[in-house]
């Protein structure tokens, strides 16, 4: 079915969706029709002649998506929408319900379970039934770690070294800021779990997102392992409460304060490949802080920075100081401080026959800004060009998997894996 648009962009006039704005017109094909959503025409307007000549004609849509009707009407006219409106929690859930209804591709930034979790209960078969691939978490939470798991597994398949094991993601660099959008993203989800039990309970449960397509998974989070199990290692080094010295290299690490969402997103590509990664895929991110006393002291600061801010926004008083203190949605830092933004992650996993693989994810981009806007981007071109496979709520890698590997690659991402001698 030929429809009026390719790819139409919601929330344009945003602080990322203006990234990402800039970044199709910089890279998307010329063939390819991209139209401008949002709520003010003026702001359209003045978006698209900030935008390169070549945007100058993308046509302008002036649209409410929070209203079912307007977002239903919206979803018939495009092949592939992609949206920055959140808290998605909040605002999303009748744009995503038009696109699994319309067979319409779909991608975002969400990094809320608690949304992606209604959308997998909800969504997933109708999504299936009309052809719509909904892809969740199309930013840096989640594309280098589920991109990052995938290729590794890929090649692990490949060299014919048996499914996964132990498997973890250390972020090696990490220089930009959380965008005024994502931390409100992450505001709702503290306050919703602090009044809700089942919420809570959602929250705390790392095989949360897998539903449907989940074979072999228990409730402890990794695949044929029994509840409660722990993770085995052959020697330990010192650890302070969350605070851990690796016994191999020295360097202090802690847990990756996004690894509470993007554990549950590659456990999903896990489940919806039947299993795929193997029997015995365990996977975990971690932050690297450091060697020696700096290091333990960076580890200590940056686990109590989180948790003062989680406990912060649990609380109304102190959830106002935090939000006059941190960006509010739509703001961000200027190009100045964008353009010193870079990040670099490595997954290091075993396998059954016993070969180690190392995966290198990376590059010299504002990982929340520039970074999420070249990923969002390319997920969107290769939706809107067809790309990929699959149908339902998916993840980046289940989507789209190699064709995205080769986008980001051309667009000055590093994903390179190789044996670990």
């Amino acid at each position: 079915m030929d429809r009026e648009f390719d790819l139409v962009l919601v929330g344009a006039t945003g602080f990322v969706g203006r990234l990402t704005a800039a970044h199709l017109a910089a890279a998307a094909p010329p063939t390819v029709r991209i139209a401008l959503a949002g709520r003010s025409a003026e702001r359209l307007e003045g978006l698209r002649q900030e935008l390169p000549p070549v945007a100058r004609d993308w046509p302008l849509v002036t649209v409410d998506v929070t209203e079912p009707a307007a977002a239903a009407d919206l979803a018939a006219r495009a092949t592939a929408v992609a949206t920055t409106v959140g808290p998605y929690s909040r605002y999303g859930f009748p744009l995503v319900a038009a696109c699994a209804d319309a067979g319409t591709h779909y991608a975002d930034l969400t990094g809320e379970v608690l949304f992606v979790r209604r959308t997998v209960e909800e969504l997933h078969e109708r999504a299936r039934m009309t052809g719509a691939r909904i892809v969740h978490a199309c930013g840096f939470d989640s594309v280098p770690s589920d991109l990052g798991v995938w290729l590794t597994a890929e090649h692990a398949r490949a060299d014919g070294a048996g499914g996964l094991t132990d498997t973890v993601l250390v972020v090696r660099r990490l220089r930009g800021g959380l965008s005024g959008g994502t931390i409100d993203s992450m505001r709702q989800q503290v306050i919703a779990a602090r009044g809700d039990t089942a919420a809570r309970e959602v929250l705390a449960d790392r095989q949360a997102l897998s539903g449907p397509g989940d074979h072999g998974t228990t409730g402890s989070g990794d695949p044929a392992r029994p509840a409660g199990a722990r993770h085995t290692a052959k020697a330990r080094g010192r650890a302070f409460g969350p605070l851990r010295q690796d016994p191999t290299t020295g360097r202090w690490r802690v847990p990756f304060f996004m690894g509470g969402f993007n554990g549950p997103i590659v456990r999903r590509s896990h489940a919806l490949a039947d299993g795929g990664y193997g029997a015995g895929f365990r996977y975990r991110e971690l932050q690297d802080t450091g060697r020696g006393l700096r290091g333990a002291l960076r580890g200590g600061a940056t686990l109590a920075t989180l948790g003062a801010v989680g406990t912060g926004f649990a609380f109304g008083p102190t959830r106002a100081v935090l939000d006059r203190l941190l960006p509010a949605p739509g703001e961000g830092p200027p190009p100045e401080q964008r353009a010193r933004g870079a990040f670099a992650m490595e997954v290091t996993a075993g396998t059954e026959s016993g070969t180690r693989y190392r995966t290198t994810v990376s590059a010299e981009l504002d990982p929340g800004y520039e970074g999420t806007a070249v990923m969002l981007g390319q997920s969107a071109l290769a939706l809107a060009a067809g790309e990929g496979a699959g149908a339902g709520v998916l993840t980046p890698s289940q989507a789209l998997g190699g064709a995205l590997v080769e986008r980001l690659r051309a667009h000055a991402f590093t994903l390179e894996v190789r044996q670990d001698s």
